[in-house]
């Protein structure tokens, strides 16, 4: 018997691993996808916001302040790309001035670091701002982040602590016995003390398999442009329009890539599997951002995609234990600040709730840091020159767009996490995320793939079951 399942490899089932692995307990995540953050935590704004926004003393403002105060130190333990580069959110007419001062009551309230800037002092800032700009709010401590090594690495620490990971893995039904519960998944029966439903977008169904629940998440799709990382200085803050009730509104970011960021839309779906684009909506996104940035190089486009935020009926983050089940906690609802926020949500699933029910007793080794990552990106050539005379295979590049090596990407294989697919890969290291999006280095990435696990081309899979690329071979040895 386990002493804790958690249902869901998102960033914050993977922050609440990571928090229970410093214990001396039996820790297993069941993740019915390929891969750990392979939904909401993929497919967002990567932005580790300041908390100036959400309603003071809500659980969104409590974990969002904690979490982006956190953010700095669990980025340089976990070997993360970030920056702290601060947020700017803009006022382009003058009738929306009074709520640049509401919003800095608002920052006030919840503790975050902010002024009012002048439209002389933002254009200084952002020379690319639209020109009518009245005034913006600067939040010095708004930052961006790399979300997929957010997540992964965070597992990866998890793991390397001792806690165990299933992959591919459904969660089917779960049932509360006398003093723990039967979890059953597609791929066998565990039981547990504690379940802790971390289960996104569908962590309303999971709740439902114990007990009725008042609350419902509703999909919340996203969909943003990325432009290519051509040039440096399009933006040099996180660019916000004003906040409304559909959220913080389209905003213009660059990426820990060099990448940029237009979007997202923001309207309810009813799939929760629904990730399509549309010309339409984008149509909306392209001039919605051009209010902020009106010479946004739109031609440096290299994809579009969309993303899924679990909106909860409540408004709020749900993190409590169910009604009936002390031992069985719901976190949930887990939309927007919630990517800054999961750090602090680990922490508090782990000590005070998690802690209520069990012994905390710390380990002897545990480690809160990862190996480091290899980054001859990061390198002078010289440093670059005598790593691969050490090692060849930081020589060998596989991803022309983003050079990407063999090195880079034979040392993801050899993690704790394992990296499956080709998007696991793709994820990890930024092959296939450049300008050609895969068209030329795909192939070798299955063949390291296939050569890593010992299978055929044809049974590597791009993400999902049954997403195989290669479906047959055409020319067999004679």
């Amino acid at each position: 018997m386990e002493d804790i399942i958690i249902i869901g490899a998102g960033a914050v089932g993977c922050f609440i691993a990571r928090s229970l692995s410093r214990y001396e307990l039996s820790t297993l995540v069941i993740e019915k996808e390929n891969d750990v953050g392979d939904v909401t935590s993929m497919a967002n704004s990567a932005i580790a916001h300041s908390g100036y926004d959400p309603v003071p003393g809500s659980n969104k403002a409590k974990f969002n302040v904690l979490g982006n105060r956190m953010m700095k130190e669990v980025c340089q333990d976990l070997d993360v790309a970030y920056e702290e580069c601060g947020t700017l959110t803009v006022a382009i007419y003058d009738s929306q001035l009074p709520m640049l001062d509401e919003l800095l009551e608002r920052a006030k309230e919840n503790g975050v670091p902010a002024k009012i800037l002048t439209a002389e002092e933002v254009k200084a800032m952002e020379p690319n701002i639209n020109p009518e700009v009245k005034g913006a709010l600067l939040c010095p401590t708004g930052g961006i982040v790399n979300p997929f090594e957010l997540t992964a690495h965070a597992m990866e620490n998890a793991c390397d602590n001792g806690v165990k990971l299933h992959l591919g893995e459904e969660v089917t039904d779960i049932k509360a016995e006398n003093d723990h519960f039967l979890v059953k998944t597609t791929k066998g029966n565990y039981e547990a003390k504690i379940v802790i439903n971390a289960a996104g977008l569908h962590s309303d169904d999971i709740a439902k398999m114990i007990e009725p629940i008042s609350w419902t998440i509703h999909p919340r799709k996203g969909e943003y442009y990325v432009l290519n990382h051509y040039a440096k200085g399009l933006v040099n803050h996180v660019l916000f329009p004003l906040p409304s009730e559909k959220g913080k509104g389209i905003l213009v970011t660059m990426t820990t890539s060099g990448n940029y960021l237009v979007g997202p839309s923001s309207e309810f779906v009813d799939d929760k599997e629904d990730l399509s684009t549309d010309t339409l909506t984008l149509a909306n996104v392209k001039e919605q951002a051009k209010m902020l940035v009106p010479n946004i190089p739109f031609p440096e486009q290299i994809r579009c995609y969309a993303g899924l935020r679990s909106t909860p009926s409540t408004h709020d983050f749900i993190i409590e234990p169910s009604k009936a089940y002390e031992s069985f906690i719901n976190v949930a609802g887990i939309e927007s600040p919630g990517l800054v926020s999961s750090p602090a949500i680990g922490e508090y699933v782990a000590k005070d709730l998690v802690g209520k029910l069990l012994p905390l007793k710390e380990k002897s080794d545990y480690q809160k840091t990862i190996r480091p990552y290899c980054h001859p990106q990061k390198m002078s050539v010289a440093e670059r020159n005598a790593l691969i005379a050490k090692d060849p295979r930081y020589g060998e590049i596989i991803c022309d767009c983003e050079k990407v090596s063999i090195g880079e990407i034979e040392d993801v294989l050899s993690r704790s996490v394992p990296a499956k697919t080709v998007k696991a890969v793709k994820k990890r290291t930024r092959a296939g995320f450049g300008k050609c999006q895969g068209g030329f280095c795909q192939p070798k990435v299955i063949n390291l793939l296939a050569k890593h696990y010992g299978i055929s081309p044809i049974e590597v899979l791009y993400d999902k079951d049954d997403s195989q690329i290669v479906k047959e071979e055409v020319k067999k040895e004679a």
